[in-house]
């Protein structure tokens, strides 16, 4: 099936020093590289950024076809984003604006690839425990879910794809997206009862103390 992990990779073990490395640090370096991309938003940073990203990568002694693996619909985007702002006349946003989406993307590589999900989950749930007004164990469900959603909505959308373009109906918007909703749904009914089950439903937000 194919999944999120196209973009942004998935686990890979191993004994680099990525590997061995915390994932508190691994989540500064991240936001590090991406985040003064972001805000200096300036050709040179991003160029630097880019660099760091991409040496950062090799450390990992991970393939290039893991890490560095551009899913063509990405390379669209980029090209579609670079291109708008070539046609108006702003060359310098161009590679600004590809090139921070470039290096978020990668970025989000050094920590997916080199940590499993679990142990990225538990780490954001204790670092939400510590800010005032947030629950770490909800936050730990929400992307818990979302990571089991987007490999199953990608994987719902090309399996309807197929069969459209099977009997003929790839052209009819309608015949592909109507199963996807449908798939959908049947998904969020069945992780909601799910919850439910476990005492995570919405009666169960406001339960009096």
């Amino acid at each position: 099936m194919r999944s999120a992990s196209a973009l942004f990779g998935s686990y890979r073990p191993g004994t680099s020093p990525w590997h061995r490395l915390g994932v508190g640090w691994k989540y500064l370096v991240v936001l590090t590289l991406t985040l003064v991309a972001l805000v200096w938003q300036q050709p040179e940073v991003t160029a630097v950024s880019l660099v760091v990203t991409l040496a950062c990568l090799a450390t990992t002694r991970l393939p290039a076809r893991v890490t560095l693996a551009v899913p063509w619909s990405l390379l669209v985007l980029l090209i579609v984003l670079a291109a708008f702002q070539l046609l108006v006349g702003q060359p310098a946003a161009a590679f600004v604006v590809a090139g921070n989406v470039l290096v978020a993307v990668l970025a989000a590589r050094l920590i997916v690839c080199t940590t499993p999900a679990s142990v990225l989950i538990d780490a954001l749930v204790r670092g939400a425990d510590r800010l005032p007004f947030v629950d770490g164990e909800r936050l730990g469900l929400t992307v818990g879910i979302m990571l089991r959603s987007i490999p199953f909505l990608t994987g719902a959308f090309y399996d309807v794809r197929d069969a459209a373009r099977a009997r003929g109906l790839e052209r009819h918007w309608l015949a592909r997206l109507s199963p996807v909703v449908v798939r959908a749904v049947g998904f969020a009914q069945a992780t909601g009862d799910a919850l439910a089950a476990r005492g995570l439903g919405e009666g169960n937000r406001h339960r009096p103390g």
